[in-house]
C-alpha cells in the first residue's frame, strides 16, 4: 500500500496534469469573472479527475475537450449535491459552491481512500497538538469528546486523549500554508480538512484558524466540524445525504441537533463492525444484573467506572481527557492520586485532573505479555498494590516503586472463596465478580461477606 505522502504527491500533480480554464459564456447566461474563479477552484479542489479516470477503459467515453471536461465536472457536482445536473453554473449551482464546507474532495476515486483503509486496532489514541484562542481550553477538550463519543457509540472504536508522544490522530488548528500541500483559504470556504488512516500524518485533522470556533451560535460549531473530519480519519468519505455527519457543506444546527444518521452508522460499521456492547442495552445500575469495571477514591468521592461512563453514590461526574473504557482502577490515599488502566497504557489522577500523560502499564515491572489490568486495589496498611489480570495476581510495592518478586500468582490458591475471575476492586478490600460484591479481610485471608455488586450506589 502507498504511504499517504505518496498519495498526497500523486494528487497535487493532477492540478498540473489537467489545467482547465470554464468558458465565460454558457448559452444565454453570463458569467463573471469571480464566479469563472470560484467554479474553477471549486472543482479543480473537488472535483478532480483521478489518474484511474483519466487512463480507464479504452471503451468509455471519456471527456476530452476543456467544454466537455467542464461540462462533466459541473454535472458531477451537480449530481452530488441533488441539483439539476444541467452542466451549467446557474445561481444555485454557484451558491452551493460558495457554501463553508470540508477541504476534502467529495468524487468516490479519491486517492486518499483507496481500498477503504481503516485503523487496524479499535483503540485509537489522539492529542491536541494547538489550541484555538476562539474558545476556553476545557471547551475545545469537551467539543473533541463529544465528537468522538458521537463515533464510539456506534462502533467498537475506543479514543485515548494523549498529552505526549505519538498519537494516532493530531487535532490542530493552522491557517494558510501549514505544511501539508494543502493550505487554507481564509475566512469561511474550507473550515477544516482530514486525512485517511495510516502512519505519518494519517488520520491527522486540521482546522482553519481563521476561522471563528465556538459553542455558540455564532461562528463554526467545533463539534460539528470535528465530528464530521473525524469521520475521515476513521476511513469514511463524502456523503450525499444532506442530513449526514458526513454531508461536505457545513449545516448550522443546535449541539443537540447532531447525530449520525443512519448512512453514517452505516459507514462506519461497514469499516469496524457494530458496538460490542451499546450503552443503551447496558443493564441501569439498580438491576440485579449490574457489575462495575473498576472503582477507586479520587479526590473526596468513590467513582465507580462501568463501560464508558462513570457513577458515584451521590452525583454523576466526569473525567477530563479519557474517553474510553476503563479496566482497572485504584487509589494511594497517603499520595492522593488515582491510577486508571485502559488497555496497555494507564494515567495518574489527581482531584479529577491528568497529573500526567498516558504511559505503558510496563512503568509497573509488568511482562509484555500483560495486555491488560482487570481490576487493582491498594492496601494502605501494607504498602501494596494488588493488581488482577485473568486468573492471576500481582503485588505491586509502592514505597520501593517496583513488583513483589515471587508473582503472578493464582488467585484461586492464595484468595480463598474468591472467583477466579476479578472485575473490580476497592478499599476495605471490596473484590467485585460478576454481580457480587465479596467483602475480603486480608489479615486473615478469608471472606467475610457477599452482598451485590450494585449495593454501593446510591439508592439500589
Amino acid at each position: 500500500m502507498k504511504s499517504v505522502w505518496s498519495w498526497i504527491l500523486e494528487w497535487c500533480s493532477l492540478f498540473v496534469g489537467l489545467s482547465w480554464t470554464l468558458p465565460v459564456h454558457q448559452r444565454d447566461h453570463a458569467l463573471r469573472p469571480e464566479d469563472v474563479q470560484l467554479a474553477e477552484e471549486y472543482l479543480d479542489r473537488f472535483y478532480k479527475l483521478s489518474p484511474e479516470a483519466q487512463h480507464g477503459p479504452r471503451h468509455e467515453r471519456l471527456p476530452r475537450t476543456t467544454s466537455e471536461i467542464a461540462d462533466h465536472r459541473i454535472r458531477e457536482m451537480q449530481h452530488f449535491f441533488g441539483l439539476s445536473p444541467t452542466g451549467l453554473l446557474d445561481h444555485e449551482t454557484l451558491d452551493t459552491m460558495r457554501e463553508a464546507r470540508c477541504g476534502v474532495p467529495d468524487v468516490d476515486n479519491f486517492n486518499f481512500y483507496p481500498n477503504k483503509p481503516r485503523w487496524k486496532n479499535n483503540t485509537i489514541t489522539y492529542m491536541i497538538a494547538r489550541y484555538t484562542p476562539d474558545m476556553r481550553k476545557d471547551d475545545v477538550d469537551k467539543s473533541f469528546r463529544l465528537a468522538f463519543k458521537m463515533w464510539s457509540d456506534a462502533s467498537p472504536l475506543r479514543f485515548v486523549q494523549v498529552d505526549r508522544g505519538k498519537a494516532d490522530i493530531v487535532l490542530t488548528f493552522a491557517r494558510g500554508f501549514h505544511g501539508d500541500f494543502f493550505p487554507f483559504d481564509g475566512p469561511k470556504g474550507v473550515l477544516a480538512h482530514a486525512f485517511q488512516p495510516g502512519a505519518g500524518i494519517g488520520g491527522d485533522i486540521h482546522f482553519d484558524e481563521d476561522e471563528t470556533w465556538t459553542t455558540a451560535s455564532y461562528g463554526y460549531s467545533l463539534f460539528a466540524v470535528a465530528a464530521h473530519e473525524l469521520g475521515h480519519s476513521l476511513g469514511l468519505t463524502h456523503s450525499q445525504d444532506p442530513s449526514a455527519i458526513m454531508f461536505p457543506n457545513y449545516r448550522k444546527r443546535s449541539n443537540k441537533q447532531y447525530s449520525l444518521s443512519k448512512d453514517d452508522i452505516t459507514g462506519i460499521q461497514t469499516l469496524y463492525g457494530k458496538p460490542t456492547e451499546r450503552a443503551d442495552m447496558a443493564p441501569r445500575k439498580c438491576d440485579p444484573n449490574f457489575s462495575f469495571d473498576a472503582a477507586a477514591m479520587i479526590g473526596n468521592e468513590m467513582i465507580y467506572f462501568k463501560n464508558r461512563s462513570l457513577r458515584e453514590g451521590q452525583s454523576s461526574t466526569y473525567l477530563p481527557s479519557i474517553h474510553s473504557h476503563i479496566d482497572a482502577a485504584y487509589d494511594v490515599p497517603s499520595r492522593g492520586e488515582a491510577y486508571l488502566f485502559t488497555g496497555h497504557k494507564y494515567w495518574v489522577v489527581q482531584q479529577l485532573k491528568m497529573k500526567s500523560h498516558a504511559a505503558s502499564i510496563s512503568d509497573f515491572g509488568f511482562s509484555s505479555s500483560v495486555k491488560h489490568i482487570d481490576a487493582a486495589v491498594h492496601i494502605s496498611e501494607y504498602g501494596k498494590t494488588i493488581f488482577f489480570t485473568g486468573d492471576l495476581y500481582y503485588r505491586y510495592d509502592e514505597h520501593k516503586r517496583k513488583m513483589d518478586s515471587g508473582f503472578p500468582r493464582h488467585i484461586r490458591i492464595d484468595w480463598p472463596g474468591i472467583p477466579s475471575k476479578v472485575n473490580a476492586a476497592s478499599r476495605s478490600i471490596f473484590i467485585i465478580s460478576g454481580t457480587k460484591s465479596y467483602q475480603y479481610d486480608y489479615r486473615k485471608n478469608r471472606v467475610l461477606k457477599i452482598i451485590s455488586a450494585n449495593s454501593w450506589l446510591d439508592r439500589c
